[in-house]
């Protein structure tokens, strides 16, 4: 998901938009690699050293607002959030790899590219969220589909929705929180349309 961010930059598909920092909660993690490669700032808050997942959410947004972030983009982050989406309320954005709210009711760690192909879906897709206040799934910002071959197996239909779906609706959600053209409508996400 990362590199996928860093060749937007690269084409320069991001108005107004800067990567800050790379947070990763382990030192081994590949983002660190990517994020060096491109020179931006990478930084390890490991949760093991903290008592807490409390604990451990406050010292990263501690992070995240001493560096003035104004979006967290949950770019393979797999760590519990915590306190992190009451204080970056509306500024977090994230991908699934399916169509909200398909398998919305999984278990934690269900595997949703599994479920599709157990469940004999003949579409899948990913979604690009705001990340609610509990951490999960907050308002839906966009959806893409594709179609399930007969011959997908988890591993290449999970290649093909991060590499057809979550990477292109990341960009383009990034930059339409970039371009300020996104609101909220109760829990609805409303995308303002640009004049022509």
């Amino acid at each position: 998901m990362l590199q996928g961010i860093l060749d937007s930059i690269y084409f320069k598909e991001f108005p107004n938009f800067e990567l800050v920092a790379v947070i990763c909660p382990r030192k081994g993690d590949y983002a660190m690699v990517r994020a060096i490669r491109a020179e931006v700032p990478a930084y390890v808050v490991d949760p093991e050293l903290f008592p807490t997942t409390i604990s451990h959410s406050m010292a990263v947004a501690n992070k995240l607002r001493d560096m003035d972030i104004e979006l967290v983009i949950m770019a393979g982050y797999d760590v519990p959030l915590g306190v992190i989406p009451y204080q970056f309320k509306n500024r977090i954005i994230g991908t699934i790899p399916c169509l909200v709210p398909a398998f919305e009711d999984r278990e934690k760690d269900a595997d949703v590219v599994v479920a599709a192909l157990e469940r004999g879906l003949k579409l899948t897709g990913a979604t690009a969220y705001f990340v609610g206040e509990d951490g999960g799934i907050g308002g839906i910002i966009l959806q893409q589909s594709i179609p399930i071959r007969s011959n997908d197996t988890p591993e290449t239909l999970r290649v093909r929705l991060t590499e057809e779906c979550e990477w292109k609706l990341m960009s383009k959600a990034i930059a339409l929180f970039c371009e300020g053209r996104l609101s909220f409508h109760g829990n609805r996400v409303v995308i303002r349309e640009t004049n022509v």
